[in-house]
């Protein structure tokens, strides 16, 4: 291994630490908790080699988003694989992403609510978020009903979940209530 390709390989190996760390700090204080002195003290780097990956906190959470919106995709696609029909797809499609919203608050925060620095819906959006979208089209697209764009279903289906998510952790909606929510959105929205 030559001495540039070690560099390179410890580079990135930092820079994963950073957005490991962060995210995990992050989902354990919030936000707020993440700067980038906290950042330096646990991995146990000055401030001046987290700036050589990140020029600051927005940065790191553009990284957390996009490994997040990577795992949302994956999770929505797993979910959809393991059933067959298309109301039983839609509905897993629901599921996952309620659930994936719930177990990961920072990072579904860092995904859609925070200010990463990420383009969305345009054409140099970050492939991660691209494909966490398409991962909700393959599924949604097949149910969007005659002359409805599937595009616009996905969108339309996809903001009311990030609205169940958001109420949900907001303790806005009635608690317990998740899968009628669900079930409701399938029946009324998906044309199975």
């Amino acid at each position: 291994m030559s001495v540039q390709e070690r560099k390179e390989r410890e580079r990135a190996v930092r820079e994963h630490l950073i957005v490991a760390t962060a995210r995990e700090l992050a989902e354990q204080q919030g936000w707020d908790a993440v700067t980038t002195r906290r950042l330096a003290e646990r991995i146990e780097y000055s401030q001046p080699v987290l700036y050589t990956h990140f020029r600051g906190k927005r940065e790191i959470i553009g990284a957390v988003a996009l490994q997040g919106a990577t795992e949302l995709a994956a999770a929505v696609r797993a979910a959809t694989a393991a059933v067959d029909g298309p109301r039983e797809r839609v509905t897993a499609l629901a599921r996952a992403y309620l659930d994936f919203a719930a177990r990961n608050p920072a990072v579904y925060d860092a995904i859609f609510q925070l200010d990463g620095g990420l383009a969305y819906a345009q054409e140099h959006t970050p492939e991660p978020l691209k494909d966490a979208f398409a991962a909700l089209l393959e599924c949604l697209g097949e149910v969007a009903g005659d002359g409805v764009h599937p595009g616009l279903f996905t969108e339309v289906f996809w903001a009311s979940l990030h609205g169940v998510a958001t109420l949900t952790r907001s303790r806005r909606l009635m608690p317990g209530e998740t899968d009628q929510r669900v079930e409701l959105l399938v029946d009324r929205l998906a044309v199975l």
